[in-house]
This record gives C-alpha cells, structure tokens and sequence, in this order.
C-alpha cells in the first residue's frame, strides 16, 4: 500500500508541475496570474528558453526578449508555494487511500461472510447431528452397561463386551465434554482407587506392556468423572503411541501424577493439545484437547517433558489437595 501510495504521489507531483509549466507559459502572453511573479536577470548559456527549472527559491521559465539579446524575463513561481500544494496533495491521496481502503476492507469482510456461511451452517449441523447422535447413544449404551453387570463376569466374552462398552462409553463421554460445558461438582476421593480402575481396564488389553504403578492412598477434593476421563485419556494416548516392547508408568509423589509411556517420539511437541492435531492415522485427535480443557477447569497444571523418546505427562494436583 505504501508502495502504490508513494507511485501515485510522484504520478501528481509530476502533474503539477506540468500544469505550473504550462501556466507559467500562458502567463508569459498575458500576466494575468497573481500566483507568479516576474524578474529580469542576466541571459545565461545553459538554460534554455521555456522550460521549466527549479532553484532553492522558486520553480521557474525564462522567456527571451525580442529586442534584447542579454536579458531574459524570469516567471517564478514560490517554493514555500509549491510546498504547500504537494502538502495538499499529500493530504487528498491519503484520504482518498483510506477512504478506498476501507471500502476494500469492507468489502473483503462482505465477501468473507458471504463465502465462509455456508461453511457455518455446515459446522452447526454437523454439530447438531453429533449431539443427536450422542444423545441417541446414550439410551442403549447405558442399558448394555447396565445388562452386562448381571451377567457372569467370569466369563472372557462378557468381560470383552463390557470393555468395549466401556470404551465406547468413556468416548461417548468425550464428546459430550467437547461439544458442550459441563458442570462440575467436587467431591472427596481416593485418587489410587480411580488411577487402579482405570489400569485394570487397560493393562489386560495391552498385556504387552510392562505397567509399573506406584501410587499410594491420596484424598482429593475434585469432580471424580473429570478427573478419571483425563486419566482415561492419557493412559489411553500412553498405549496406543507405544513401542511393542514398551512400558507405562504411573507415579505420585507429594502432590504430582506422573503417566510416563515409551514411545517412538514426536514431532511437534507443542502441538500436542491442539484440537484435531495427531501424528498418526489413529484417533479423533481430541483426546488430549480434552485433557486440557478438563485440567484448566479443574485447576490442574500439567506438563509435558520428553527424554530420550520417553514421553512424560505430570499433573500437579496442588490445588485439589
């Protein structure tokens, strides 16, 4: 914008002096403009008859006399003058830019609504089908939990079915948290027992990983279902971004959880809590976008450190203590 600005100044600046030029010419016939004044001076070798010069002092035409051969007339126009004309034509470019340029912005801003609503409306819907979708699930989910529990729980296929369930379930739950706000309510419980249920889930189904659990009793005060989907969420990222011959880790010490997990590293570590961002074809990559909305609205730092493709995720639990 510059650029076209300072083009189009130098495109008026020529302009006007062009227009002084012609002026200053027709004033030689008739001296009739009181904006020019004229002078004799001495006639001069390298200055030419009609055209135009500049000085320190004015811009200025020599025009020859037909009976003397050693003056000229000198028709000058002031340089405090001319200043104050470019200044004025500074000022009605600028304001014509801005004035162009809020037009441009307004109309950029038109075109974006115009281009970007059906792209909005598709967005609600597809949100909207997603809630109904949830909702539906919710109905028959429940019922499958609920019907597996007076099953035997002996049996290998019922313990298959109830995990899967669960699994469902814990994404069900997952949704839910993404689309909407959801209402905490604090409560005093045991930590280890809710890190323990959550390790029994996964530990059967990733019986090739080396599970090193070293928790010991700790009472909190926080929302028991928030709490156990962030650890649902990271064991469950611990798991599936593991080596074949990996290990999970889980440790308290005073008031931090630790979930460490082999992995085979990452590439954009930073980008990791970013909705939708996932390294590989697996997942719906919001997982851990819900671990970081659930910890900042249960008060829960959490960093994330990486040694030697040893990937650690701590929670300091400080505040909910």
């Amino acid at each position: 914008m510059s650029f076209i600005f300072y083009h189009y100044y130098k495109i008026e600046e020529e302009h006007t002096r062009e227009n002084l030029f012609l002026e200053m010419k027709n004033y030689s016939l008739f001296f009739d403009d009181k904006r020019f004044d004229i002078d004799i001076v001495d006639r001069d070798k390298t200055h030419h008859p009609y055209e135009l010069y500049s000085d320190r002092e004015s811009l200025y035409i020599l025009i020859p006399f037909a009976t003397d051969k050693r003056d000229m007339l000198k028709i000058f126009y002031p340089k405090s003058a001319y200043g104050k004309l470019l200044e004025r034509i500074r000022h009605t470019l600028l304001w014509q830019f801005l004035f162009l340029s809020l037009i441009a912005v307004l109309i950029s801003l038109l075109f974006s609504f115009y281009v970007l609503s059906p792209l909005r409306r598709s967005l609600e819907l597809l949100e909207v089908f997603i809630k109904d979708i949830i909702h539906d699930l919710n109905t028959p989910l429940t019922s499958i939990l609920i019907n597996l529990k007076m099953m035997d729980a002996s049996s290998e296929e019922v313990e298959s079915i109830s995990n899967s369930a669960k699994t469902i379930a814990m994404l069900h739950h997952n949704l839910d948290s993404y689309l909407k706000e959801v209402t905490f309510e604090k409560e005093r419980f045991d930590l280890e027992e809710v890190i323990r249920e959550q390790v029994a889930f996964f530990a059967p189904m990733y019986d090739y990983l080396r599970w090193e659990v070293e928790i010991e009793e700790r009472i909190i005060r926080s929302d028991k279902n928030a709490l156990a989907r962030v650890i649902y969420n990271l064991l469950s990222n611990a798991c599936k971004y593991n080596t074949s011959d990996g290990f999970v880790k889980i440790s308290l010490t005073h008031h931090t959880l630790s979930i460490s997990n082999s992995s085979y590293g990452i590439k954009n570590p930073a980008k990791i809590f970013e909705r939708f961002y996932k390294e590989g074809e697996r997942g719906l990559g919001i997982g851990l976008h819900i671990v970081e909305k659930l910890c900042t609205q249960l008060e829960i730092e959490k960093t994330v450190t990486i040694d030697n493709h040893i990937v650690t995720i701590s929670l300091s639990l400080e505040k909910i203590i």
